[in-house]
């Protein structure tokens, strides 16, 4: 890749990268031991924070495209960012409204342990995917 668009494209990957890890494996775990914090009010503060973070994800998803995109990447640049993308429109597109479902009937009122949902485990594993995708691409963009 041309040196400007890398250093772009790793600026972007590895800022992407520290806010899915700073919100996702540390504040959503951590907002449910804090003193007072109930599951709606949890919920609560976390589709708020999560509709922030998938919106930082998207508009930084297309500037990781773009510096890609315009700096002759290699295959293996192409397939990481092409894999990152993909696992953030899962989620935004598949995992997330099954999410928004269960946690309006919670915040309705229904028990949480009444019909546990698997959409939190699919949607943790597809972070896992994007943070590893995420790390491996800003590693090969700026080793050059």
């Amino acid at each position: 890749m041309h040196s400007t668009s890398a250093a772009v494209a790793g600026a972007v990957t590895f800022l992407w990268l520290g806010m899915v890890l700073a919100i996702s494996f540390l504040e959503a775990p951590l907002k449910f031991r804090a003193p007072g914090v109930t599951i709606p009010i949890g919920l609560g503060i976390g589709r708020m924070v999560f509709r922030a973070l998938n919106l930082a994800e998207a508009v930084l998803a297309v500037a990781v495209v773009a510096a890609v995109a315009t700096g002759g990447p290699s295959a293996a640049v192409v397939t990481l960012t092409a894999i990152a993308v993909a696992v953030l429109a899962g989620q935004l597109g598949v995992v997330r409204p099954r999410l928004n479902r269960r946690s309006d009937a919670v915040l309705a009122g229904e028990d949480p342990a009444l019909h546990r949902s698997r959409a939190h485990l699919y949607y943790v594993a597809l972070e896992v995917v994007k943070v590893l995708a995420l790390l491996a691409l800003g590693c090969v963009v700026l080793a050059g």
